[in-house]
């Protein structure tokens, strides 16, 4: 059974940082992509990042680009998301999640209907 756990989320303010954590577990991941996704009120959820475990190949929505930055570690089955420049606008509950159809599909999906497997969610709050 996978699962995945975020941390890392919480209250602060513009233009400071934030870490998240997505621990997983439950299965090999080398061929699969992880990715993150944030959902504010009233909006649906969006694709923030992803990466690709074998190989490491980054993917970035425009409104993130350059200011956050997704990695992993191998060794401990963890993906972050560092995320700086924090702005108001970023104000989310941030999943991760895990695509399974990666290797088959040949690259990453952008869409959250392919991602099988979520953690719960993070509260991430950026006061202007």
């Amino acid at each position: 059974q996978v699962q995945l756990v975020e941390s890392g989320g919480g209250l602060v303010q513009a233009g400071g940082s934030l870490r998240l954590s997505c621990a997983a577990s439950g299965r090999t991941f080398s061929s699969y992509a992880m990715g993150w996704f944030r959902q504010a009120p009233g909006k649906e959820r969006e694709f923030v990042a992803a990466i690709r475990w074998s190989g490491g190949s980054t993917y970035y929505a425009d409104s993130v680009k350059g200011r956050f930055t997704i990695s992993r570690d191998n060794a401990k089955t963890t993906v972050y998301l560092q995320m700086n420049s924090l702005k108001p606008e970023d104000t989310a509950v941030y999943y991760c999640a895990l695509d399974t159809a990666t290797y088959y599909r040949g690259g990453i999906s952008y869409s959250a209907r392919n991602y099988d497997y979520w953690g719960q969610g993070t509260q991430v709050t950026v006061s202007s």
